[in-house]
């Protein structure tokens, strides 16, 4: 349609009309002049709003649906959220009930060798750059603790201290490969010096190029002078190999410590030193070998063996009736 003056004074007589029939509607109420209309509008356009909201309803159920998994899943985000925490709470005991077992057994290597502890725990691992092996522990300068003490667990040497802070101390693995430690073969006292590799066993050289070892031969910490950085006794390790002598001045083993570097948690700085050597006090007793049990079993003659045996019995027992027959006054 164009737009003239015509088209203009319709569409405004049309909106006066549409006016004037909504207030008729309004003000008849049920009795509204109009009702029949409405009723005939409705009996044509039903079908066709039934059409449309057939269409409609799968949207607005979807829709509804949305909603109502949004509901479900808040709620099922409150329960996982409290088996988590549940979970965490069991997994906190595991790890409370592992962390008393490790308490226990440093207090028994400590009262084992006299050594007089500091206990920590292990908060940070070193830096990555320049390949050390160190961790951080949660005591420091307030704790008492100084620099070249000796670090130990319930398995045996962990390390040394290297730098201490005020609340917080840095540790040098004991399989760094920058650090060394004098060493004492169990019972046969030959000495040397063992050198970290990493996770690699370590490498002791020992001062004796001919002494007798063999696997399975344990080691402990020669210890230091004035008792840094090291105290004697404590466990280092057990020997798995064992390079063949060749006439040299020392001698290479390799020795599998008995610390865990990669699972540390509960640990104790050594702060006073034992009054004596505890020399092999400390390590740990060897299991003893179960006794050996042997069965003798005597072997069952064959038949004809029997028989003959029988037979033999027989005839000495008439052998011997007639030398008494022979012998009766």
């Amino acid at each position: 349609m164009r737009d003239t003056r015509e088209s203009r004074l319709l569409l405004v007589l049309l909106i006066a009309i549409a006016f004037a029939l909504i207030t008729v509607d309004i003000r008849g109420g049920q009795e509204s002049p109009v009702d029949g209309a409405r009723q005939a509008a409705a009996a044509v356009f039903g079908p066709v709003e039934n059409g449309v909201a057939a269409a409609v309803d799968p949207i607005g159920n979807a829709i509804g649906a949305v909603r109502d998994s949004g509901e479900r899943h808040t709620r099922i985000a409150a329960l996982e959220k409290e088996n988590a925490e549940l979970k965490a709470e069991l997994g906190s005991d595991d790890r409370n009930r592992n962390r008393l077992r490790e308490l226990d057994a440093m207090l028994k290597t400590a009262g084992a060798g006299q050594y007089g502890i500091k206990g920590a725990q292990v908060i940070a691992i070193g830096a990555a750059q320049g390949f050390s092996w160190t961790v951080t522990v949660d005591v420091g300068a307030r704790d008492g603790i100084k620099r070249d003490m000796t670090v130990l667990n319930g398995s045996g040497l962990v390390g040394r201290v290297t730098t201490v802070g005020p609340s917080t101390s840095t540790v040098l693995l004991a399989n760094d490969p920058d650090f060394t430690v004098g060493t004492r073969m169990e019972k046969s006292d030959e000495l040397g010096f063992a050198t970290g590799q990493g996770d690699r066993p370590l490498v002791v050289q020992l001062l004796n190029g001919k002494a007798k070892v063999k696997p399975g031969d344990r080691l402990v910490t020669f210890g230091s002078r004035a008792d840094k950085p090291f105290v004697p006794g404590v466990p280092v390790g057990e020997v798995v190999r064992v390079d063949p002598a060749g006439g040299g001045l020392t001698r290479n083993i390799f020795v599998r410590p008995y610390v865990g570097f990669t699972k540390l948690d509960i640990v104790g700085v050594v702060v006073q030193a034992p009054p004596a050597d505890p020399r092999d006090m400390v390590l740990p007793q060897k299991p003893k070998p179960a006794p050996t049990v042997t069965v003798t079993v005597t072997p069952k003659p064959a038949d004809g063996q029997q028989a003959a045996d029988g037979q033999r019995n027989q005839q000495g027992q008439n052998q011997q009736g007639q030398d008494q027959g022979d012998t009766t006054p």
